[in-house]
């Protein structure tokens, strides 16, 4: 299959990623792929996972552990500057979902596919010509590391590719699902954090300044930082769209705020299927990865409803709680499909010839 996933991958990049990433910037409106050869080495599949409990019959859930190590030849252009760039090589490393929707009793027996990562996949690429590409003016606040952020938030939840087998699937559907539910993170202090910040050439050991990042697919959120504190308490609350589980999870990761770089002080990841099991978790959790350190999270589960019968207790509820988020907390989630446009102006495009 390697072969044809390939032209699919160079029909990606040149139909959705090419346009996308002229319309990000006004320096990029010439931005364009002159090469796209992903190589002969395909990707692995190190494991596979199928869901059987709590998925709609009309659907099969697959999660694979994927691997890709591969030399490719991609190059990219900007012709407005006569700049160029390329990829030598990419690693790709994480969890791809897989989902056979809707199943139907006509061949293909599958109406339609959709791929995406859970959580941010690990990616490494092998650059040429990168410091040219940065120096365009505009891109030049930009990083390797932010492009690869901007890259995998591409390819992970709730951004997706879905790819129709039959020509009656609704599609519009399939790509912008209603979300299961609405994750709210009550971000509330932790205790006996490591002091990372040291003086006198690390003799002596002080505090540290820690701050919190908090992921659900590619929806982050960062606290504020609390100075010198190894109990700092935050008391700030986030809201999260869910839009696929089992299988998504909390994650949490907790920094030392540094001049040069921070200091890592522990992580959390939480299954979101013991949340909506429990409705609502207010706990203390052991930090991993570190040798103490403990974080208290208040986690509640919220369902949609498809009419607003109870908006108004649920309006009363959060008018109750209202100090808790600078932006307040949501009481109901809007929807807006766009379908389509008519009678929109005609646009004339001006050619300049230039005679020699």
């Amino acid at each position: 299959m390697w072969p044809f996933i390939c032209q699919f991958i160079e029909k990606l990049f040149r139909e959705t990623i090419e346009p996308a990433v002229r319309g990000a910037n006004n320096h990029l409106s010439t931005f364009s792929f002159t090469k796209i050869d992903i190589g002969h080495q395909p990707l692995r599949i190190n494991g596979v996972k199928v869901y059987t409990e709590n998925v709609d019959k009309r659907q099969i859930i697959l999660d694979l552990q994927i691997s890709f190590v591969g030399n490719c030849e991609i190059d990219l252009e900007i012709k407005r500057y006569f700049c160029r760039a390329g990829v030598k090589s990419i690693q790709i490393h994480g969890t791809m979902r897989v989902i056979l929707e809707p199943l139907i009793g006509d061949m293909p027996l599958i109406g339609a596919l959709s791929l995406f990562f859970l959580r941010k996949p690990l990616l490494e690429i092998n650059w040429t010509g990168l410091t040219n590409l940065l120096d365009v003016p505009g891109l030049n606040g930009l990083s390797d590391t932010i492009i690869l952020d901007i890259i995998s938030n591409y390819l992970v939840l709730p951004n997706r590719i879905t790819v129709p087998l039959v020509s009656e699937v609704q599609i519009a559907q399939l790509r912008f699902p209603i979300p299961k539910g609405v994750l709210r993170i009550h971000f509330i202090e932790a205790q006996d954090l490591e002091g990372k910040d040291t003086y006198l050439k690390g003799l002596v050991k002080g505090k540290s300044d820690p701050y919190g990042i908090i992921r659900v697919g590619n929806q982050i959120f960062q606290s504020k930082v609390i100075k010198e504190n190894l109990n700092p308490k935050w008391n700030e609350v986030y809201e999260a769209l869910v839009y696929e589980h089992p299988g998504q999870e909390l994650e949490i990761e907790l920094f030392d705020e540094d001049p040069d770089k921070d200091d890592f002080l522990g992580s959390l990841m939480i299954d979101l299927i013991e949340v909506e099991k429990e409705r609502l978790l207010d706990e203390w959790f052991t930090l991993d990865e570190v040798s103490k350190g403990k974080l208290h999270l208040k986690l509640e589960w919220l369902t949609l409803m498809p009419t607003a019968d109870n908006l108004d207790k649920v309006l009363t509820s959060i008018r109750a709680d209202k100090d808790q988020a600078n932006d307040g907390l949501s009481s109901a989630l809007l929807i807006l499909y766009l379908d389509s446009a008519r009678n929109l102006p005609v646009s004339y495009v001006i050619m300049d010839t230039l005679l020699s």
